[in-house]
């Protein structure tokens, strides 16, 4: 693996791989132990968007490993390509840092930057893929429940970049995928394509939410309002009435673990109450963006 650019181009094997060295550094340093494999590297963090739990885990994570990250704040780097081309930025950085890692709006950044770039480049988020979300996601449903292959994850809300990388996620690990969405918001047929290639009958598309979560191990939802989407906030929010997970939804899966990647916006995707629930794992998949992204950067850069 040179980059991580989309959970869709890498192997099983490869993912397996990375989710072990996740779970072993966990384990290391919940026990007080240190790995420090990256002294002397350096990551640039190339930031479009503003970010909570991505700065804050690929900042630390980089200090655990005995490393040193540079944050580039939206103000100074701006949209990539517009104040000078991607492919000039990653040549730059090539010659000074060790890796990137950037968020941004559109996925073609990250290809530019990947290839043009001499050193591995980390997809912290694009509106296409968010890829290290979902792997912490499977991360946290392999501490839960165990083996992933035959599970079932039900998805419920907008069809965006991390319903697509679940998707890849449930095609690689053998997972059954369902997502529920209002017409008009379903994940593209192109990704349902990829992903049912990749292991036959693994994802379908539903409208109905009560359908999708009737069996699910894990039901995973998502803000509806994405960011460069707050101008349509007020009509999805009456577009998505009845996707929200609610106390009325989990009627019909009891005993599934509920998911969500953060911000959560309480009251509209899912309510207080299942949040707070005992089904509730969503601080434990947010703890463990720290330790997927340790096991990541050592993978990519050690």
């Amino acid at each position: 693996m040179k980059s991580f650019l989309t959970i869709r181009d890498c192997t099983t094997d490869q993912l397996n791989e990375l989710l072990t060295i996740s779970h072993e550094l966990k384990k290391l340093y919940k026990s007080g132990g240190r790995d420090l494999c990256l002294t002397g590297k350096s990551l640039a963090m190339l930031f479009e968007k503003t970010s909570l739990r991505t700065r804050v885990s690929f900042q630390l994570a980089m200090h655990d490993l005995g490393g040193i990250a540079l944050y580039m704040k939206p103000d100074d780097i701006g949209v990539i390509g517009q104040r000078e081309p991607a492919k000039d930025m990653a040549r730059v950085l090539s010659r000074y840092v060790n890796g990137i890692m950037a968020r941004t709006f559109a996925h073609q950044t990250l290809v530019e930057l990947d290839r043009w770039a001499d050193i591995p480049v980390i997809n912290a988020l694009s509106d296409w893929s968010h890829p290290c979300q979902a792997m912490a996601d499977v991360m946290t449903i392999q501490e839960h429940l165990g083996e992933l292959d035959g599970l079932k994850l039900a998805y419920v809300g907008d069809g965006n970049n991390v319903a697509r990388s679940l998707a890849f996620a449930a095609g690689k690990f053998g997972m059954k995928y369902v997502v529920a969405s209002p017409k008009g918001y379903e994940l593209d047929a192109a990704t349902f394509e990829t992903v049912n290639q990749m292991r036959p009958g693994c994802a379908e598309q539903t409208n109905d939410p009560i359908a999708a979560v009737k069996g699910a191990d894990v039901i995973y939802t998502d803000t509806w309002v994405s960011m460069g989407q707050e101008a349509e906030k007020e009509k999805r929010i009456r577009d998505f009435a009845g996707f929200a997970v609610d106390e009325k939804l989990m009627q019909h899966a009891p005993k599934a673990k509920v998911m969500h990647c953060l911000p959560a916006y309480r009251g509209y995707e899912i309510s207080d109450g299942v949040a707070e629930s005992p089904n509730s794992i969503i601080f434990d998949q947010a703890e463990n963006r720290l330790h997927f992204q340790r096991g990541l950067l050592k993978k990519l850069m050690g």
